[in-house]
């Protein structure tokens, strides 16, 4: 059965309509992987010799002992953001008759071998063979890169735990960050010293390998854990389902003054806001219009313009960059009968360009205050602001053409890269390097006012040549039509 399941997930792999485009971004992500396989070797082999050079009279071992508490909260941290239990990608099985005990073995079982749990294997091995090298004794030395293998574990599936409790909150992070926050604050303000704690653990593990089955009977509790939690949620009819809720009707009537796109405003509208992922994009509102708080109090960017147009960009695009990189995938649950209506693509595309523009409005007029820090920066914004009109809004929704990532509305918000592939990568050098390097080359070479008046121009010009540019939009669109809807069908 597991050779079964393994050739189901080989065969899912390359026969994805997404499997041209997500190759590239599995490349990337192969490259990344990479880079940090050689950090860890690299810390494998230098911990014991510069650990000797730095504290000659100590145990490099019991010093990695002592530190290890850090190791394990920025483990679960990391994990939580960044590392998702395949549950959906065996939801087709449910339908076969297969017992859920096997599929719910593999699902757990695929989730131990991941890429989280081997990367500390590249650190843990260097530094064992370098102990066993300095004639520490051998027995001891396994039990005790066994027993951070097994903590890995454990750390691993008691994310899935904490993942599981979290879904249902709004702020789906929280948990964790209240967990890792409380124990590092414990422990920073000396009130329970869980450095000393963890580290004399395993040194006790070290000195007495038996000690090691606590640790095997913590990775079945938790392993057992995972299972019931699972078990009782793999169901098509409940745990998998998708959330339904009761809302309230928003009153939208003010969008009928936008004419004949008005429906197509609403629905996005409801969508932004009745969803966990979407509604991420009204959050991100307050960060961008914050964003230069960051750099402007900073005497040291008073004088590096560059940044201006950068912060500027972002500030009065973040919800244009945000919510316009997954046009269409956001409508990817109902596309089919979408575009079985009798509808113009031309209106739909529109409302979603008019969303976009009236953010950027918006943005640069909250933005008004950074006049503060210099009329520079407020022209700057401005700049910006109408580039991000004329120029980004038309970018980013010709880069929509080419999705073909299907996105899960009801899933939580925070560093979820779900529906991310290579579009949503490439498309940040239209949007943000060509503008920031045409306005670098242009005050270095001529002024910062020209510089900015050439955004100005490059706006100006795609707002009258909106129509133009919307109609080539829009053929674009209908041309991938067909790939789209195949693409958002599949679940990979």
């Amino acid at each position: 059965m597991i050779k079964h399941f393994l050739n189901l997930e080989w065969k899912a792999f390359f026969r994805s309509a997404s499997f041209g485009k997500s190759l590239g971004v599995k490349i990337l992500m192969g490259f990344f992987a990479v880079y940090f396989i050689l950090i860890f070797l690299g810390v494998g082999f230098a911990l014991y010799p510069g650990l000797k050079k730095l504290y000659p009279e100590q145990d490099p071992l019991k010093i990695v002992n002592s530190y290890l508490f850090f190791w394990i909260l920025g483990d679960l941290l990391f994990r939580f953001f960044f590392q998702k239990l395949p549950v959906m990608s065996v939801k087709p099985l449910l339908t076969l008759p297969i017992s859920r005990s096997k599929v719910v073995n593999f699902v757990l079982g695929k989730a131990a071998i991941s890429f989280f749990n081997v990367l500390p294997l590249f650190a843990i091995i260097p530094f064992g063979a370098i102990l066993l090298f300095n004639d520490y004794p051998a027995s001891a030395v396994l039990i005790w890169m066994l027993a951070l293998v097994l903590t890995t574990l454990v750390i691993n599936f008691l994310n899935f735990i904490i993942e599981s409790f979290s879904a249902e909150t709004e702020l789906s992070f929280l948990p964790v960050i209240v967990l890792t926050g409380g124990l590092f604050a414990l422990n920073y303000f000396e009130i329970v010293s869980f450095k000393n704690v963890i580290g004399n653990v395993y040194n006790a593990i070290y000195d007495t390998p038996l000690l090691i089955i606590a640790l095997v009977v913590l990775l079945v509790i938790m392993y057992g854990f995972n299972f019931k939690l699972l078990h009782k949620k793999l169901f098509l009819d409940s745990g998998l389902k998708t959330e339904v809720k009761e809302v309230n009707a928003s009153n939208l009537e003010w969008t009928k003054n936008f004419g004949d796109i008005a429906p197509f405003m609403q629905l996005d509208l409801r969508l932004i806001w009745r969803n966990k992922r979407t509604k991420s994009s009204v959050w991100m509102l307050a960060l961008g219009l914050l964003y230069g708080l960051v750099f402007y109090p900073n005497p040291t960017y008073s004088n590096m313009p560059f940044f201006f147009v950068f912060i500027g960009i972002f500030s009065t695009g973040v919800f244009l960059i945000n919510f316009g990189q997954f046009v269409p995938a956001w409508d990817s649950g109902y596309y089919k009968l979408l575009m079985s209506q009798n509808i113009k693509y031309e209106q739909y595309l529109k409302s979603k360009f008019t969303l976009m523009a009236l953010s950027v409005v918006l943005l640069f007029v909250l933005g008004i205050p950074y006049v503060y820090f210099g009329w520079k920066v407020l022209f700057a914004h401005f700049a910006a602001a109408i580039y991000n009109i004329g120029i980004n809004t038309h970018v980013i929704l010709w880069g929509g053409s080419f999705n073909r990532k299907k996105i899960d509305l009801s899933q939580k918000a925070a560093f979820n890269y779900q529906g991310t592939g290579a579009v949503q990568w490439l498309i940040g050098i239209p949007l943000l390097l060509i503008p920031m390097a045409l306005f670098g080359i242009l005050n270095w070479l001529l002024s910062f006012e020209i510089a900015c008046i050439l955004l100005i121009i490059l706006g100006v010009l795609g707002i009258v040549f909106h129509q133009k540019l919307m109609r080539y939009i829009t053929e674009k669109y209908s041309e991938s039509k067909y790939k789209m809807i195949n693409a958002f069908d599949q679940e990979h």
